[in-house]
C-alpha cells in the first residue's frame, strides 16, 4: 500500500495533502501538472486513498476495507475516468462517468472522487460539461484533475480549481533512491538521472527496462565511429533505432547527453561530472578535435531535430540531416 512517504522529491505536494488531508479542509477539485511520468497520478491516488480511508491514525492505514479496495481498484466512491478515443475526452466520457454519478451520495465515507487523467485532451464541450459541475458541486465531490499543460484547460476551470505543479526531482535525492531500490552502481544511476531530468518515472522505467542500454549502447556506438561510417551504414544504424520500443526523443536525449560531456570535458578537463565516463577516451578524442562553435552547432541541429519530429516530421530525415552536422562539424 501506497503512503506519502513513498512519494519521492515532491515534500511540497506531500506536506500540502497530508495536511488538508488530516485538517479536512479539502477543495472540490485540484489541477495537478507534471511531465508525462512523473507521478501524478502515484500522488492523486495516495491523497484518495488518504480522504477515503476509515483507518485511526496515520492515513492511508493501508489496512482497512476502503484501503483494500483502491488496493485493488475496486472502490464504489472511487472513479478513475476513462475514455475509448486515445487523444481525446468527450463530452459524452465526462457526462456518462461524472455528471451522472454525482448526484448520487458516497456509498461509504465523506467524499466522492473522480479522478481525470490526461485532462489536457478533454475537447472544449467535455470542459464546458465538467465546468457547471464545478459552479455548484455537491460537498461531497472531490474531482482532480492531472495534466501535463494546466494552459490546455479553460480559464474558468483553472480559476475554480486548487492549482498544483510537481517540480523536477533533485538528482542527488533521484540517485540516491534508484541505487537503493534498484541495486545499481553509480553510473548506472547517474545516466537514468541525466536522462529523466528529474522525472522520477521517466527514470525508473530507464532503469528497469533492458532495451534502454541496448539504445544507448547503439547510440554511444553510433557517435564514436560516425566519421569512418558512409551513408549505408549511417542509415542502417537510424533504421535499427526503430526496433526498441522508445520514443525517438529518447534516442535524441542520448545525443544531448554525449556533447554534453564533450563541452563539459573540453572546458573544464575534468572527468568527475561526465555522464559517459566510461568512454573517456572517445570524449576527450572528440572535444580535441571539435571546436566550442563546433558543439554549439550540433547543440543546435539537436533541439532543431527535436522540434521537427515533436512536429511529426519524417523521423529519417531529420536523422540524416542531423548525422550530417555531426559528421561534418569540426
Amino acid at each position: 500500500m501506497a503512503r506519502f512517504e513513498d512519494i519521492v522529491g515532491q515534500e511540497h505536494l506531500t506536506e500540502y495533502f497530508k495536511k488538508v488531508s488530516e485538517s479536512g479542509e479539502i477543495a472540490h477539485a485540484y489541477i495537478i501538472e507534471g511531465e508525462m511520468r512523473s507521478g501524478k497520478e502515484f500522488i492523486a491516488r495516495v491523497f484518495s486513498e488518504a480522504l477515503l480511508c476509515e483507518g485511526k491514525g496515520e492515513k492511508p492505514c493501508g489496512t482497512c476495507q476502503s484501503c483494500l479496495q483502491m488496493e485493488n481498484n475496486a472502490h464504489p466512491d472511487f472513479y478513475n475516468v476513462t475514455h475509448d478515443k486515445p487523444s481525446i475526452i468527450s463530452v459524452d466520457d465526462i457526462r456518462d462517468q461524472v455528471i451522472k454519478e454525482i448526484t448520487t451520495k458516497p456509498y461509504k465515507g465523506k467524499y466522492k472522487i473522480f479522478l481525470i487523467n490526461e485532462a489536457e485532451i478533454m475537447t472544449e464541450q467535455a470542459q464546458n460539461a465538467l465546468l457547471k459541475t464545478l459552479e455548484e458541486p455537491p460537498e461531497y465531490v472531490v474531482l482532480i484533475l492531472l495534466t501535463t499543460s494546466k494552459d490546455k484547460l479553460l480559464q474558468t476551470i483553472q480559476s475554480r480549481c486548487v492549482k498544483l505543479a510537481l517540480k523536477p526531482v533533485e538528482k542527488k535525492v533521484l540517485k540516491k533512491y534508484l541505487m537503493k531500490e534498484f541495486k545499481i552502481p553509480d553510473y548506472k544511476a547517474d545516466i537514468a538521472v541525466s536522462f529523466s531530468q528529474g522525472n522520477f518515472g521517466k527514470a525508473k522505467m530507464l532503469i528497469m527496462n533492458e532495451d534502454f542500454d541496448k539504445m544507448k549502447t547503439e547510440a554511444v556506438s553510433l557517435l564514436k565511429h560516425i566519421n569512418e561510417m558512409d551513408a549505408p551504414d549511417i542509415m542502417e544504424a537510424i533504421n535499427k533505432i526503430k526496433e526498441y520500443k522508445y520514443d525517438e526523443l529518447d534516442y535524441l536525449d542520448i545525443f544531448s547527453v554525449w556533447y554534453r560531456d564533450v563541452l563539459l570535458f573540453k572546458a573544464t578537463n575534468d572527468v568527475n561530472d561526465l555522464v559517459f565516463k566510461q568512454e573517456i577516451q572517445y570524449i576527450k578524442s572528440v572535444a580535441k578535435r571539435t571546436s566550442y562553435e563546433g558543439i554549439d552547432d550540433i547543440v543546435r541541429a539537436l533541439e532543431t531535430a527535436k522540434v521537427r519530429i515533436r512536429s511529426k516530421a519524417n523521423f529519417e530525415t531529420c536523422m540524416t540531416l542531423l548525422l550530417e552536422v555531426i559528421k561534418e562539424t569540426r
